[in-house]
């Protein structure tokens, strides 16, 4: 497997982003960790000039600052959290292309994603995910995640699970495992 390292959206890679997103659709797979580009699918530009937006936005209930990156999918940083996320979403949002999956990209995705938050003073990374979605909880699991709580959520009817992964400990745990690869 060749270096891999995230890159920061742009006009550019308008074409790849936007055929990312359709093959979620394409697949009627969830779409995860993608700086809501689904809802900007007709105005690429709109949706850069969303992400520059919410890189400095000021936390409150509704928003927080995030960044988001491409790999071979997509990883969305929250920089801090408001009560929602503490409750079901957390730090870390991310996907992998459904044509790419099992190849082992989410967990170099999340990797990357550790080293992003250490270098934002995140300590403790928390993610949840779908109690069913067995890919993103081994995902977790791999780079040292300890599922933390479990909970019904009523909105999505679905019960998901919230991991929580000491950052420093896992980048030097898995540094020759996954860092090798970026």
């Amino acid at each position: 497997m060749e270096k891999l390292k995230h890159e920061i959206p742009s006009l550019s890679r308008k074409e790849d982003a936007i055929s990312y997103i359709n093959e979620f659709y394409e697949y009627g797979s969830r779409i995860n960790g993608s700086g809501k580009l689904d809802d900007y699918l007709d105005d690429y530009e709109g949706w850069l000039k969303h992400l520059k937006w919410q890189s400095s936005v000021k936390p409150d209930e509704e928003h927080v600052p995030a960044l988001t990156y491409f790999l071979v999918g997509m990883l969305n940083i929250r920089l801090t959290l408001n009560n929602k996320l503490k409750n079901s979403g957390g730090h870390i949002g991310y996907g992998i292309r459904p044509t790419e999956r099992k190849k082992g990209y989410n967990k170099i995705n999340l990797y990357l994603g550790l080293k992003e938050c250490r270098k934002h003073g995140i300590t403790e990374a928390e993610l949840w995910c779908n109690r069913s979605n067995i890919g993103s909880s081994s995902t977790m699991k791999a780079l040292g995640g300890v599922l933390s709580k479990s909970i019904y959520n009523e909105e999505k009817n679905i019960y998901i699970d919230k991991y929580v992964i000491d950052v420093n400990k896992s980048l030097e745990k898995y540094k020759d495992t996954y860092g090798k690869y970026c």
